[in-house]
């Protein structure tokens, strides 16, 4: 995994700061699930995930193009990834996150949370 640049830590920092993500919530029956989304061929797969709360979800680019994924409210922004980076993210509450890929916005999934 490459380093991501200082604006990139920053912008992901603030992102996480300012949402309902984090590490230390575990589910009630204390076993969090962690979930992969790879993002390859311009599309993120699987492109529609349910999680539980208190779950992970890394998002992998298999691409050779940088690619995001990024909240269309804003909760949450990974940073662009270049090709074999990753990014990973906890969500503790339950919600319906839909998301993009900041420079190709036709790549969209969307995450549910119970």
């Amino acid at each position: 995994m490459t380093n991501l640049t200082r604006r990139d830590t920053l912008r992901l920092g603030a992102a996480l700061a300012a949402l309902p993500l984090t590490a230390t919530i575990a589910r009630a029956d204390g076993h969090a699930t962690a979930h992969t989304v790879v993002i390859k061929d311009f599309a993120f797969t699987p492109k529609n995930i349910e999680i539980k709360a208190g779950d992970s979800i890394t998002w992998v680019n298999e691409d050779n193009m940088r690619h995001s994924a990024t909240d269309l409210n804003g909760a949450f922004d990974t940073g662009l990834l270049d090709q074999g980076q990753e990014a990973t993210l906890t969500f503790a509450g339950a919600g319906k996150f839909e998301y993009r890929c900041t420079p190709h916005a036709n790549m969209r999934g969307t995450i549910t949370i119970a």
